[in-house]
């Protein structure tokens, strides 16, 4: 299992929270997503690897780049 932190820019509500997790479920329905809405920190626990993570959420408008751990 993968954990990948990721950082995502624009994301502004509960509805966009839902809308990322949505987006890695379709990838990894196991996968586990953790979403800090103020920080935009997004932790996601996955068999994928980050870039196909990456370009999902990319996929939806956001800006995504790797977080701190």
């Amino acid at each position: 299992m993968n954990i990948w932190n990721l950082q995502v820019a624009g994301m502004s509500c509960g509805g966009c929270v839902a809308r990322v997790k949505r987006a890695v479920a379709s990838l990894d329905a196991a996968a586990q997503v953790d979403v800090d809405l103020t920080r935009g920190h997004v932790q996601v626990q996955t068999e994928r690897q980050q870039a196909e993570i990456e370009t999902k959420i990319r996929s939806l408008g956001y800006g995504v780049t790797a977080a701190p751990e």
